[in-house]
């Protein structure tokens, strides 16, 4: 290496890197394309993107393709083979299913799979669409697919919060991480919402009730961000697998990083917390190391406690926390740092005596130094550190083992042995190069001790075999003096070397096992959405990574009790159960080991989150009791902290689930109670009044006035029994008992009825009918179809003035029969457009509020709807008024529609 080149120069590709691209280059090719919403474009493009392909010569192959209806999408598929689908008989329905193993038997070069996220038919091979593309991937068919950001796994719950609507298609994260290319198909709202309204998206009657609902431009501008985000995510973690597999030196400073060295000082802690601020100020991810070098074995457990307690801390603020080794800290840090394109280093300055500094080198000025482009950040060490113990004896060694010492004798006999007879052979200088090999297999197979006393053994049997004076340890030559001095140098650092490598492979190994476990058990952890699934889940997994016996206790009304145990286990004795208590009562551990309670016959240790106390977990040892050591603590504590946070996830899950219930709830109540409170009881107390009045003085009124009186006590009646009608109407609409009577119905005789019917509510208003003539007849439920038309013309009637004239027209339009009742009245606002036909909503009058529980155009909307149709309301250009339009397809035409609907 020159001089002047920089220290990792000599960089390679990571192995990782390496073979993860090679593990990619037998298998298919995935592009993804990404929208934020619906109709933005996805298929559209996905198929652009195949002619293309096709036109270079590529075999391409339409897997399944939904067009729903759009011209410009069907036209893109002409062309394109599109092989049979298959037919999958469900509920006595006939199903459209993508055929995978016709598509693995005919084997495209490149095969289109829309819809991602879709569920297949019962029956199917697989039960969700993205696990037919990993068998075509499997299979070195390359694929292109497309999905929308509400169906990723890990952000149904944000998409929900936005929009209101829970997605229930999904896919896992990992399929997003595992593409090797995603397009993001990106238009304004603006753009996408003026789709929508000219039909290029869904049909204009479902496009209506989407930009109404779901396309609001707030919802589309948060899933578009979400969007974008996810899509520099996946970005981001291809350039960092880009500069491995390259061996490019970073950072690149594409985005910030942040990452905090951890030590055993007490000061590591502020060096966490303010590494957390500057994240959060740079709005960037970051992460907590503690590199495990050689000084690490010579650190107290009290030490190493203060360690995991830091890291700990780390990850409850957020961060991604890893044991590092590493000969020495600042060259281990740096070089993390690069290959994980690390821009922000924050370390904990430590209050050593400047000589110390001098002798022993200096991380932080080792990090300015050789930081680069890197900037470091030094958080100042306290001024006295008493408690620490970071130069504190060697911890005891583990008890002789007779054995490894006899090794260690018997490698220097055959050592011995062997150069005797190569010297026998051969008369050469470098034997003692024999007795290295067996000072490092020693060290290797045995460890460091046993190894130094190889080196010890290897040096007097050398001067004692061969070193003149053969067969005395007395040696006269200088030159023999000098080398055995340097033999033995060598042989003690040799061992001592390869002793303490040995014992840092072993600490990496055993680490390795337990980081893997403890992420596997993580990504189950992942998956689970019920509190009893998540506890006996974490049960197994405590009592098989410590070999223990557990008990898992949750609070209930009537105290704490046993939810979750292995061995399967539901009671406690007295002992056990007041250790527990005191557990979840102060926070703290109890039991068998600890300073309270020890006579318990388990540990106690309580599981929380930054949001309060979750639960207690009990652990003991069926042989030998609790005997933990402090890597099996640690562990133990990691655990407890995954599960704690698991199991706050499914606690949030569930209360934000009840909360949604119950606010919804309260609203509809509220809503009912404000709009029965006055509209119900104004009518019983007229009907109430009246009665009471002919009973108590009705031989004082004269026939005429006794008409008028029952008149108006039947026209109350009347109009309560149309509010009550109008609830059970709503009632069956929400929980879905609506039943259809389809018959032939001439618009005629079913406006000349509903007229009638509406007669009191009309009153002395001028009523204009138009229809137009040759009418055909329409498939609907009369007596539905007439409640709309009765709720129509009484709101029409209720706000129009007296004297004013209520229009209805009936005519063809666009492939379908309108009808349209017009009003004279003042209108509906500009603001209310979108909301007239919800539960219980009614517009607020200046002067008064008109009459009505707000459940009458609501019952309109879903009964039309029911029978194919779509209502919308909009305000008149000729004059003052609203015009409520109904829109319902033609006999010929709703006969399939109809038919669905019913399905």
């Amino acid at each position: 290496m020159a001089a002047s080149d920089p220290p990792d120069a000599d960089r390679r590709p990571s192995p990782d890197a390496l073979l993860a691209a090679a593990q990619a280059e037998s298998r298919g090719r995935l592009k993804i394309f990404l929208g934020a919403a619906p109709g933005v474009g996805k298929t559209y493009e996905m198929l652009q993107a195949a002619r293309r392909k096709r036109a270079e010569g590529v075999d391409v192959v339409i897997g399944v393709v939904e067009t729903h209806g759009r011209r410009e999408t069907e036209a893109m598929i002409e062309g394109l083979e599109v092989p049979p689908r298959r037919s999958v008989s469900y509920k006595g329905k006939t199903l459209q299913e993508m055929d995978v193993d016709g598509l693995l038997k005919r084997r495209p070069k490149l095969a289109l799979v829309d819809e991602l996220a879709h569920t297949n038919a019962p029956g199917s091979r697989h039960l969700k669409r993205f696990q037919d593309v990993e068998d075509l991937l499997a299979a070195g068919i390359d694929v292109y697919a497309t999905i929308n950001i509400q169906h990723i796994e890990s952000l149904n719950d944000v998409v929900a919060r936005i929009t209101r609507i829970r997605v229930r298609e999904t896919v896992p994260d990992s399929v997003i991480d595992r593409a090797d290319e995603i397009e993001i198909i990106d238009i304004t709202p603006e753009e996408l919402i003026k789709r929508l309204k000219e039909g290029k998206v869904y049909v204009r009657e479902a496009a209506e009730r989407a930009v109404r609902h779901f396309f609001q431009p707030g919802n589309l501008t948060a899933l578009r961000e979400l969007a974008l985000r996810r899509t520099a995510e996946r970005v981001d973690d291809q350039m960092l697998d880009y500069m491995r597999a390259h061996a490019i030196q970073g950072p690149w400073a594409a985005g910030d990083r942040v990452l905090v060295c951890v030590n055993e000082r007490p000061n590591a802690e502020g060096a966490v917390r303010y590494g957390k601020r500057l994240a959060d100020r740079l709005r960037a991810p970051w992460q907590a190391v503690y590199i495990e070098g050689p000084r690490h074995q010579r650190l107290s457990e009290a030490d190493r406690d203060r360690i995991a307690k830091t890291l700990r801390l780390a990850e409850r603020l957020g961060a991604d926390t890893h044991y590092l080794p590493g000969a020495r800290v600042a060259d281990a840090l740096l070089a993390y740092a690069r290959d994980n394109n690390i821009t922000q280093i924050v370390v904990a300055k430590s209050p050593r005596p400047r000589w110390f500094e001098i002798v022993y080198g200096s991380i932080v000025h080792d990090l300015a130094a050789k930081a680069g482009s890197i900037v470091v950040h030094v958080v100042p060490g306290e001024t006295q550190d008493p408690a620490s113990t970071a130069e504190a004896p060697p911890r005891p060694h583990e008890p002789v083992k007779v054995w490894s010492y006899a090794r260690a004798l018997l490698l220097v006999a055959a050592a011995t042995a062997l150069g005797e007879m190569v010297q026998e052979l051969v008369n050469i200088q470098s034997l003692s190069l024999i007795y290295l090999a067996a000072v490092l297999i020693s060290a290797i197979r045995d460890g460091l001790m046993p190894a130094l006393a190889t080196a010890l053994l290897s040096s007097l049997a050398y001067n004692f075999f061969f070193t003149p004076p053969l067969y005395t340890l007395t040696v006269t030559d200088p030159e023999n003096v000098v080398a055995l001095v340097f033999f033995t140098l060598t042989a003690l650092m040799t061992g001592g070397l390869a002793g303490r490598a040995r014992i840092q492979a072993e600490a990496a190994r055993h680490r390795a096992a337990a980081i893997s476990e403890l992420y596997g058990f993580s990504r189950k952890l992942a998956g689970i959405a019920s509190m009893d699934d998540l506890l006996w889940a974490s049960a197994h997994q405590i009592a098989s990574m410590l070999k223990v016996e557990v008990v898992l206790l949750t609070p209930k009304p009537e105290g704490l009790v046993v939810r979750a145990g292995f061995p399967p286990e539901d009671r406690l004795d007295d002992s056990d159960l007041a250790a527990a208590q005191w557990t979840w009562d102060h926070n703290r551990a109890a039991g068998r080991g600890s300073d309270t309670l020890p006579g318990a016959k388990r540990l106690f240790l309580p599981m929380t989150t930054a949001s309060g106390k979750l639960g207690v977990v009990g652990i003991t040892r069926a042989k030998d009791g609790l005997l933990l050591t402090s890597e099996q603590r640690r562990l133990l504590d990691a655990l407890i902290d995954q599960i704690a946070v698991a199991m706050e996830r499914v606690k949030l899950a569930e209360s934000a689930d009840e909360a949604r219930v119950f606010s919804e709830t309260e609203r509809l109540r509220a809503a009912l109670l404000t709009s029965i409170s006055h509209d119900l009881r104004t009518p019983l107390a007229t009907i109430m009044g009246t009665i009471s009045s002919l009973r108590t003085y009705g031989a004082l009124y004269d026939d005429a006035t006794r008409e008028e009186m029952l008149a108006a006590a039947q026209e109350e009646g009347e109009r309560l029994n149309r509010f009550v009608a109008n609830l059970l109407d709503m009632t069956r609409l929400d929980t879905g008992a609506l039943e259809l009577k389809r018959e032939p119905i001439d618009l005629g005789d079913l406006i000349g009825t509903a007229l009638r019917r509406a007669g009191p509510m009309i009153g002395n208003r001028k009523v204009d009918v138009t229809i137009e003539p040759d009418l055909p007849l329409l498939k609907l439920d009369f007596v539905l179809m007439e409640q709309v038309l009765v709720n129509l013309l009484d709101n029409a009637a209720k706000y129009g003035p007296p004297q004013s004239r209520i229009g209805i027209r009936a005519r063809r339009e666009n492939g379908q029969v309108t009808i349209e009742i017009m009003d004279e009245g003042s209108g509906i606002p500009e603001d209310a457009l979108e909301r007239i036909f919800d539960k219980f909503f009614r517009v607020k009058a200046a002067d008064r509020q008109r009459a009505g529980t707000g459940l009458g155009l609501a019952i309109c909307r879903g009964f039309v709807e029911a029978m194919g149709g779509t209502i919308v309301a909009e305000n008149r250009t000729d004059r003052s008024g609203a015009i409520f339009r109904i829109a319902l397809p033609m006999s010929a035409a709703f006969e399939t529609a109809g038919a669905a609907a019913l399905s």
